[in-house]
């Protein structure tokens, strides 16, 4: 399943770059993420709690900066376990400067394959779940940045 789309945040680049670039921010941001872990400057491991439909997972997930480029893009990749399901995926992200002074546009792209019990629930409810997700993070970074 591939997403993507565009937020204007009400905030210098550099600011946007260093959150959205900080696992342990992000994380905070995250829709049932219950930690973050940093193991080194490009390796981190979440625990999240995604319910999708019926199903609810405790997800654990290994991921990897492998690519950044301040305060330009950066490019993350994820492999997450639960029982009886699983999650791969990678997302890109760059930020450019908005119309007005201390704007700045984040335009991003993501690819995730589900497997196993949550692949079972069929593409529309987990990409309906998915997109309701990613609007809470948005949500939330831009409430973060804008204050």
């Amino acid at each position: 399943m591939q997403f993507s789309g565009s937020v204007e945040i009400a905030a210098p680049r550099d600011r946007v770059w260093d959150f959205v670039s900080d696992p342990s921010q992000m994380g905070g941001c995250g829709p049932g993420v219950e930690s973050v872990e940093l193991i080194d400057e490009t390796h981190f491991t979440a625990k999240a709690k995604v319910g999708v439909g019926p199903i609810s997972a405790k997800f654990t997930v290994a991921a990897e900066f492998t690519e950044r480029v301040a305060p330009d893009h950066a490019t993350v990749r994820a492999r997450g376990k639960a029982p009886g399901s699983a999650v791969d995926g990678s997302a890109r992200m760059s930020l450019r400067d908005g119309d007005s002074a201390d704007t700045t546009i984040m335009d991003w792209t993501a690819d995730v394959q589900f497997s196993g019990m949550m692949a079972s629930l069929g593409a529309r409810l987990i990409e309906g779940t998915t997109n309701k997700l990613i609007g809470q993070t948005f949500t939330c970074v831009k409430s973060k940045l804008e204050a």
